[in-house]
């Protein structure tokens, strides 16, 4: 390396030290009171896999919301619970609080999660009220292993085991966004 260059880099090395040196402390004790706080990200969401659904909700729907956020934060769990579990009942029920459908059931499904009395989900009375379902679905939920990083879509299909287990992914953004509307209300 010639000298003449070496020279210069080590001058602008050094003048790019001293800068830091002697502005750094002062940059420190600029005007705090002028400072505005930066936002904070509390805990960061995953982002939704893939293309995402809505629905528009009525009043039952929205009750139903409610009560699986209040069921989440009674079990002591985070808003990532919530947002699993909403995203999983949208799209078992649609949110609605489903009764035997006749014909038209899958097996003998019932209640926001399609939960099944034959598979040990509980009593039809029991999962048609949605504290007991949403406590169960919780219940499920925390059995599985890192359930709080893992893609909703997959935390949901463990506790489901649906045939179609990529489903809940479509609702994972109407959910995070019910969440945030209602977890502080």
């Amino acid at each position: 390396m010639n000298t003449i260059f070496r020279k210069s880099m080590l001058s602008v090395a050094g003048l790019a030290f001293a800068g830091g040196v002697f502005a750094g402390p002062i940059a420190a004790h600029a005007n705090p009171v002028d400072a505005k706080p930066a936002a904070v990200a509390v805990q960061s969401a995953p982002k939704p896999q893939g293309d995402q659904s809505h629905i528009s909700l009525n009043d039952e729907q929205t009750a139903n919301v409610k009560a699986i956020i209040a069921a989440t934060k009674k079990a002591g769990l985070p808003e990532r619970a919530a947002v699993i579990s909403i995203a999983t009942s949208l799209q078992e029920s649609k949110l609605e609080n489903l009764g035997h459908l006749g014909d038209m059931n899958d097996h003998d499904s019932l209640g926001l999660f399609q939960q099944r009395p034959s598979s040990g989900w509980g009593t039809p009375e029991q999962i048609t009220d949605p504290e007991y379902s949403t406590t169960a679905f919780l219940k499920g939920l925390k059995q599985v292993d890192g359930w709080q990083d893992m893609p909703l879509t997959d935390a949901a299909q463990t506790v489901q085991v649906s045939a179609y287990p990529d489903a809940y992914a479509q609702w994972e953004q109407q959910a995070t966004d019910l969440v945030g509307q209602h977890w502080n209300s």
